[in-house]
């Protein structure tokens, strides 16, 4: 028998408990569906939602009884210590994300899954990761795709040679917000590429002198460039093609997912290598990625193994981006990684 994590849900907002209404008639909604944090958790086999927490009362209700929590709050340190939850979600807004994480880390909780993005600064990534790595707490960040069985056998295939040596990947995410949106254009990098270090980035992104206030950029801007040289000798673009599409290229080979993920184009060297001939995508199961990240912090729990998007990996992808807008501040300078200015603050103010 599984065993079954309590759970609790902080945030009753879009990501947390209401993005399926969204989604529920898209002509990909199998790919996605369940989406939210509550809808998963109470999906999967191996959680059980016992309580949700908003600071608006009516919007925690509503949402308790949605997906038939027996209990709301309105202060996520009162229910995490009331109800002793084995996994929290997190999907509020960012500014707040760090602090609760760390909350939770410290106040017995076993297993976080963390909306995106993970926060506003370095400096806070770190104090999350501290939390996090100091209570042996399982940690899954809110990019769905590297929990999904489709981009997992993508990973297979490269990691089995079968395009040979990776030599770049390139997502088509588009010019779009940098923590908002760009975080799964990041987290897609690292993952095709291995999940490896980075050594720097340089890019640059879409903002204004008043944008500004000394070390604070007081919107979340557009990456129009943004490069990634990894550790492992993999190069990573992000370029203003729309997508969501992602490509790995290598020596022997090219794979790339079309229309958001509902299929792959997988070629290879033929019998001519100059030419590269289509090879059928392996058949995959499809279940959604939020279904897959909680219930991988389960499955942790159950070995003690650790998550597919482990706390370091979240901050290398959030440093990625954070970097590549301090490049632009420095008039498109490499930023070595870890980057020295980890008090860099991006966030609207009402986050």
């Amino acid at each position: 028998m599984l065993t079954q994590y309590k759970a609790c849900l902080v945030g009753c907002g879009r990501m947390g408990a209401t993005i399926d209404d969204e989604v529920r008639h898209r002509p990909d909604s199998s790919i996605w569906l369940p989406f939210s944090h509550a809808a998963a958790c109470v999906a999967c086999d191996q959680t059980e939602l016992i309580a949700v927490s908003d600071v608006l009362p009516e919007k925690a209700e509503t949402i308790r009884q949605r997906y038939g929590a027996s209990r709301c709050y309105t202060d996520y340190r009162e229910m995490i210590e009331v109800e002793e939850p084995d996994i929290v979600c997190v999907a509020t807004r960012p500014a707040s994300r760090a602090e609760i994480t760390i909350f939770a880390a410290q106040h017995g909780v076993k297993g976080i899954y963390c909306e995106k993005p993970l926060c506003c600064s370095m400096e806070e990534a770190d104090a999350m990761v501290e939390a996090v790595e100091a209570n042996n707490v399982k940690f899954n960040y809110g990019t769905q795709r590297r929990y999904m069985p489709f981009y997992r056998k993508m990973r297979e295939l490269i990691e089995a040679g079968e395009i040979g040596d990776v030599r770049c990947v390139i997502a088509q995410y588009g010019a779009t917000s940098a923590l908002w949106g760009l975080t799964h254009a990041a987290d897609m990098l690292l993952y095709l590429a291995g999940d490896p270090e980075i050594d720097f980035v340089q890019g640059s992104i879409i903002s204004k002198d008043e944008d500004w206030d000394d070390n604070r950029l007081n919107i979340d801007p557009a990456i129009t460039n943004g490069y990634a040289c990894f550790a492992n000798g993999v190069h990573g673009y992000n370029t203003a093609g729309t997508g969501p599409e992602f490509e790995v290229c290598g020596t022997k080979g090219k794979l790339r997912t079309l229309n958001n993920g509902m299929a792959c184009q997988f070629r290879k060297q033929g019998e001519h290598p100059s030419i590269l001939e289509e090879y059928p995508f392996p058949d995959v199961s499809r279940q959604t990625g939020t279904i897959m990240g909680i219930k991988n912090i389960a499955d942790a729990l159950d070995t003690d193994h650790e998550t597919q998007g482990a706390i370091h990996i979240a901050r290398r992808g959030m440093e990625m981006l954070i970097g590549i807008i301090e490049s632009h501040r420095l008039g498109g300078l490499r930023i070595q990684l870890p980057m020295e200015n980890r008090s860099l603050y991006v966030g609207k103010p009402d986050w």
